[in-house]
Parts: C-alpha cells; structure tokens; sequence
C-alpha cells in the first residue's frame, strides 16, 4: 500500500515521477502537479472559454481525466503538453455544449509578423497607486479584446504569447499544422492592434475635455 507523498516530498521530482506516484494512487504527488501547473492551464481553459467560473469547472473537469488517463501517458510528449491537450480538449467540448462563442471579428491591418504584442510595462521602481491602478485598466482593457477575438485566435496568442510555448508545442496542442499557429498568431496580433488603436483614438478625443463646467468658470 503507498503511502501518501508529502507536499515537500514531492515538490521537487519532474512531472513524470510524479505521474508514476499518481498511478500507484499517490494523492499527494497529484496535489503537487496541480498546483504546479493550475495557473497556466486555467489561464488556457479561460482563453477558449472567456468565462473564470467555466474555466474552473473545466479545469477541474481536466484533472479527473489526467487521473483517470494517467495510464495511458507513454511520454511521447512532455506532461505539460499532455496536460495542456486534455485540457483544451475539454474546454473545447464545453464550448461546443454551450455555444458560447459567437464573436466574429473583421480582418483588417497589415502589421508584421515579427512584431510583439506583449506588453512591457514592468520596470525596476516601485510602483505608486496610480501606476498600479493604470497597469490594472490596461491589464483589463487588453483581456477585454483578447476575448473579443475567435476562439481559434485566441487559444494560439495566449499559449505563444501568454504561456510562451513554442510553435510546435502550440501545434502539438492543438493538432494543427505549425503553419497554422504562425498565421493565427499573426492575425490574433493584428486584430488586437486594431482595436487597441481604436480605444486609444476614442480616449485621445476625451483628453483635456473643454466641459461645460470649465467654460463657466473662464467666463
């Protein structure tokens, strides 16, 4: 009878002793590889599903099929990959069940291929309230448009961009030609350009407003 892997025990052997533990009914070694890996694969159920509460049902939902499945790994792949396709593949079933996503958005811009949208904001001096409370709107603003984006799109841009994996474990993931990724990384890129640009030409309108209340108080 195995006996049940500490938290600190485990912490720090690779995925796959912890797979091995975790089919000898190891409950520790799972808890280990859960938190390990729940932050980016919640991140990729919330990219497909654009709903927290969803993605937590679906990554929950993932897991007991990794348990159930963790027989089947042959490491042919490495158990973030195989992890990560369980876990779309369920995302995705969802979103079949409940047709959720409905956004089309046009294509339009020409920007290169080679340019980043990732953000760099992050800088070495300590950050005021107001800073931090900027960096939160932009954070949100950028969430926004990236849900506004095709699921297909989308799903490619957060794990390059987002869980910077590579093209090909992008590919592996999704079961898509490498080819693919690269067009749908270059569109998802330019669509969210677009609309960030159309926010910042809307807000450059409303900036140094000549209100009512200000002309008063000239006169």
């Amino acid at each position: 009878m195995p006996t049940r892997a500490s938290s600190s025990a485990a912490a720090d052997q690779s995925d796959e002793r912890l797979l091995s533990r975790i089919g000898e009914a190891d409950h520790g070694a799972f808890e280990v590889l859960m938190r390990r890996h729940n932050a980016r694969l919640f991140r990729v159920a919330r990219a497909i599903l654009k709903d927290d509460s969803h993605a937590e049902d679906v990554l929950q939902e993932a897991y007991l099929d990794a348990y159930r499945r963790v027989g089947t790994f042959r490491g042919q792949s490495s158990v973030t990959t195989w992890l990560t396709k369980i876990v779309i593949n369920r995302a995705l079933m969802h979103l079949r069940k409940h047709r959720r996503d409905r956004v089309v958005v046009p294509f339009d811009g020409h920007a290169g291929e080679q340019e980043s949208m990732e953000p760099h904001m992050a800088d070495d001096r300590i950050e005021s309230p107001s800073d931090a409370t900027l960096r939160a709107e932009v954070r949100r603003l950028i969430e926004h448009r990236l849900d506004d984006l095709p699921v297909a799109f989308r799903t490619v841009f957060v794990l390059r961009e987002v869980e910077d994996l590579t093209v090909d474990e992008t590919a592996e993931c999704l079961g898509i030609p490498p080819a693919t990724v690269r067009t749908r990384l270059f569109r998802a890129r330019t669509l969210l350009r677009a609309a960030l640009a159309q926010d910042l030409d809307r807000a450059a309108t409303n900036i140094l407003h000549f209100d009512g209340a200000r002309c008063d108080r000239i006169m």
